[in-house]
């Protein structure tokens, strides 16, 4: 049967806030939930068993420990939930998959904040644009929060797409962070941007982003691989102005 299990029931969480790092343009929601993960040092919390899921095991380094693909972690101090995935989810089963976790969310009480990047091609030394956009009463946190508004009209797809449905059609309140991204290839200032400009201000948490200009080049290299994946995948969730469409 499709769940989420809990592993560990001695976590405390009061409606907890909760990041989604599934992989998409630029991999900024993967980069930014993987850097919430080490910074905070949190602690795997949830394993999702849905429908939709590429039927894998996945391992870790010196971890001989098979794991879920996708995976809840839990911050009891800051109140935070991160979803991480080591796998693209198909298409046909983001439905499914997306009904499952979001049925989890409300269980739970938790705010999710949903993540995705927008294909742009930046000039040398410009900063990526975040704007945000909300489900249910989620656009008094963008407000507080001081993120923008988007400046034209856009839709996010893939399977970050299909959860922003999901949670808009339950009525539940959500936001989605967008950020502008580099098309080809793993963007860790994109990511640290969605965290200090966005994910930072609506947990109201300083978040140490040092480190992702630090060793930039590394996790360009160790990504590599996944945005490879990615490329042109309707596997792939991204943020797309509406004009494309029409």
């Amino acid at each position: 049967m499709a769940h989420v299990e809990v592993h560990r029931e001695d976590i405390t969480l009061d409606e907890p806030t909760l990041v989604e790092g599934l992989p998409g343009v630029g991999l900024v929601g993967k980069i930014a939930a993987d850097h919430l993960v080490e910074v905070y040092d949190m602690d795997h919390y949830a394993s999702a068993h849905c429908d939709g899921l590429p039927e894998i095991g996945v391992y870790a380094e010196g971890d001989p420990q098979i794991r879920s693909p996708v995976r809840f972690y839990a911050d009891e101090a800051t109140d935070l939930l991160v979803l991480q995935s080591e796998a693209p989810i198909s298409p046909s089963g983001a439905t499914q998959f997306s009904s499952c976790v979001v049925g989890w969310f409300e269980s739970v009480n938790a705010t999710p904040v949903f993540l995705s990047g927008m294909a742009t091609e930046l000039e040398g030394g410009e900063e990526p644009s975040v704007y945000g956009v909300s489900t249910g009463d989620g656009a008094p946190l963008l407000e507080s929060a001081g993120i923008d508004v988007p400046t034209e009209a856009g839709a996010i797809t893939g399977p970050t797409g299909a959860l922003i449905h999901e949670a808009n059609t339950a009525g539940m309140t959500s936001v989605g962070l967008v950020v502008e991204a580099d098309r080809q290839f793993p963007d860790p200032m994109a990511a640290r941007r969605l965290l200090s400009e966005g994910i930072g201000p609506l947990i109201d948490v300083d978040i140490e982003t040092d480190v992702l200009v630090e060793q930039a080049e590394q996790i360009r290299h160790a990504k590599a691989r996944l945005a490879e994946q990615l490329q042109d995948s309707e596997e792939s969730t991204s943020a797309r102005p509406l004009g494309m469409y029409q």
